[in-house]
């Protein structure tokens, strides 16, 4: 069994056919997801992430008919499903249905995606500072939510990377700063100082950037959340990413630069690690 769903009181194997071209979801975007990981019989946060997907679907007018520890019961019923240890994405989705112009709120409706997804190696990835696509204002996109709709711009940037021989994208926002990555939170270090850019509204600031942020500084190491710019970027030390899927995954290749997995992406993925198997973020699976 590579994936399984939940939808409506049923488990299956098949992927669910679950929309038409009259449903508001399919033509007016009203949808919302979240990612949660299993591995080696933890899953880090997932309460966390169940949390967020309800917020989430508020956002977006919706009104969830379950709560957040339903949502974390039936992903964790999920997991137990699967040999023990595998490595899986826990995708809690809300989407509506009904309504025209506004979704029917009391028509939310829930479905569940768990599927087989092995933990990145220690490679890293590759990255280019140059595109075309930017993050949005809040203002200007709902970017206070995990939505479906705030997705296309980072795939587009995704695939300008992909043609150009690398893995994915530097983002910046409407001012011509640093954002994220087109999926994952972004680090640098510098002579030793480690920084993420601030919170300004334009980037999903991330469950697994948060929790990284904690640990380091309760390690004792020197964060800065601040408003970085591409040229630090680029001659930066080491430059890592944050995020659900990799956790922390460190830069290989910046534009026609190697970097080295090195010392500040290497604590932050330990301490990250650690704090997973410690008994505070382990899961009765």
């Amino acid at each position: 069994m590579d994936a399984l769903f939940y939808h409506d009181g049923q488990w299956t194997t098949e992927n669910p056919k679950l929309l038409g071209p009259a449903d508001h979801a399919f033509w007016m975007a009203s949808m919302v997801f979240d990612g949660a990981r299993a591995f080696d019989g933890l899953t880090p946060d997932l309460d966390l992430h169940c949390q967020r997907v309800i917020r989430s679907a508020r956002k977006m007018l919706m009104e969830p008919q379950i709560g957040w520890e339903e949502v974390q019961t039936l992903a964790l019923e999920a997991v137990a499903k699967f040999p023990a240890g595998t490595a899986l994405y826990i995708k809690p989705m809300f989407f509506c249905a009904d309504g025209f112009l506004l979704p029917e709120a009391s028509k939310t409706k829930f479905v569940l995606h768990v599927f087989k997804a092995p933990m990145p190696g220690t490679d890293g990835f590759s990255a280019m500072t140059q595109n075309q696509y930017a993050r949005a204002w809040p203002s200007m996109a709902p970017t206070d939510a995990k939505a479906s709709c705030l997705y296309p711009n980072g795939q587009r940037a995704t695939k300008e990377a992909n043609a150009a021989g690398f893995d994915t994208a530097v983002m910046l926002d409407g001012d011509g700063n640093v954002a994220e990555f087109a999926s994952s939170n972004l680090w640098i270090a510098k002579d030793g100082k480690i920084a993420t850019p601030a919170a300004n509204g334009t980037f999903l600031s991330g469950i697994t950037r948060a929790r990284v942020l904690t640990l380091l500084r309760e390690h004792g190491t020197d964060v800065e959340e601040r408003t970085i710019t591409p040229d630090e970027v680029k001659n930066a030390d080491e430059v890592f990413s944050t995020g659900n899927y990799g956790k922390v995954i460190h830069v290989n290749r910046l534009d026609d630069r190697k970097l080295a997995y090195g010392p500040a992406a290497q604590l932050a993925h330990k301490l990250y690690m650690d704090y997973a198997k410690s008994t505070g973020a382990r899961q009765d699976v």
